[in-house]
């Protein structure tokens, strides 16, 4: 079997392995990026496209203030992110649908009002901005949402994209800088000696003066490199689409009394989810939609958006995801000289963009342009 040699392997082809690579090649890196599947095919590409810009509702409740302070050196990494998504469809000359036009929080009751100015006095303290909105704003810029709704957040940053859109686009751009991509290739075997890696697979070994590990779910299967697990768990949620509709939605909405994202796509289908979990098969593994939770979902959908309840679901599918314990990115170098690990719980394909900068920047010895410390890999 024939032997390819690279300064940097890729292991991974999402938006975080595609845009890893895009920055490596733009760095005059020699770069071969390997995709076990075909590119853009399990996390970054099974989501809704929602673009986050704030600390999550449901976290905040959960594990309160304190955490949510802790978390906003994440919170940025998601804001500059999104400042890179601006630009984007330019930068890869492909529309990917990119809308930032804010994220509305709808709350229901006072309590719920009151929870989410909290929430926003901690963004606020990190200069993410948002607006508090009553009634009169909400009904004129929402009118779409439920009258028994008392106000909202409204978060300047938020947005979507089409998620399937974004990878493919970034590994063409890469493909075009010399960039090359093995899909369909499992590694078989990751070996280090004498400060090269060696990947097997079945079409053939590749040596590598470094490797960036960008494979989400899976990064656990390289272990053995650096002796330990990391502490990152499958989270799998899932979604739902309806048939097109003319244009009402022009902001990622979420809703402080349940599970909810709720936007509309450029095609006008609405795309309803919000972390409502999928089911694993037991048989093959694979994940599956549960349609328990599908129902409570699209019931929450109704509550704040009455008017779905003439529109139809036409489709649903399971995603993919991971958390961390502490819901913050893990990212740095890990076993031996030359391996650097990335991933971002959750909202992935926000920071996919800067992600694939600051991965390429750190496997290549540059400056961080952050301070990284918060993300370290053995802060656990």
């Amino acid at each position: 079997m024939a032997t390819a040699r690279c300064d940097v392997l890729v292991i991974g082809g999402g938006i975080t392995g595609c845009s890893t690579a895009w920055h490596l090649a733009g760095y005059g890196a020699g770069v071969v990026l390997i995709e076990q599947f075909d590119l853009n095919t399990q996390a970054s590409g099974r989501n809704a496209g929602s673009l986050h810009g704030q600390i999550q509702h449901a976290s905040f409740l959960e594990f309160g203030e304190g955490w949510a302070r802790g978390f906003l050196p994440s919170l940025l990494f998601l804001a500059e992110s999104l400042e890179m998504w601006r630009d984007l469809s330019g930068v890869l000359d492909t529309d990917l649908e990119v809308s930032l036009n804010g994220g509305l929080l709808i709350a229901e009751t006072p309590e719920q009002m009151s929870d989410i100015e909290r929430k926003v006095a901690i963004e606020r303290s990190a200069g993410v901005e948002s607006d508090l909105l009553g009634p009169p704003d909400l009904r004129r810029i929402a009118p779409y949402i439920s009258e028994s709704m008392v106000g909202a957040q409204l978060s300047r940053v938020e947005g979507k994209v089409n998620s399937m859109l974004a990878a493919p686009a970034y590994a063409r751009a890469a493909v075009s800088r010399g960039v090359e991509i093995r899909t369909n290739t499992e590694v078989i075997g990751l070996d280090h000696h004498k400060n090269t890696f060696t990947v097997t697979t079945e079409s053939g070994t590749i040596v590598a003066d470094r490797v960036v590990l960008a494979t989400g779910n899976d990064l656990n299967r390289f272990a053995s490199l650096w002796g330990r697990d990391l502490p990152i768990h499958d989270d799998p949620a899932q979604v739902g689409a309806t048939e097109p509709v003319a244009p009402m939605v022009h902001h990622l909405v979420y809703f402080a009394g349940g599970q909810l994202t709720f936007k509309q796509a450029k095609a006008g289908t609405l795309l309803i989810g919000g972390g409502w979990s999928s089911d694993i098969d037991p048989v093959t593994g694979e994940n599956r939609v549960n349609p328990y939770n599908l129902v409570a979902n699209m019931r929450i959908a109704l509550r704040v958006v009455p008017s779905l309840a003439g529109v139809r679901l036409i489709r649903t599918w399971p995603g993919k995801g991971l958390a961390t314990p502490d819901l913050a990115p893990i990212i740095g170098h890990v076993g031996p000289a030359g391996l650097v690990v990335g991933v971002y719980p959750h909202m992935g394909l926000t920071a996919g963009p800067l992600m694939g900068r600051v991965l390429a920047r750190l496997v290549l010895g540059l400056q961080a342009e952050m301070d990284l410390t918060p993300f370290e890999p053995d802060r656990f």
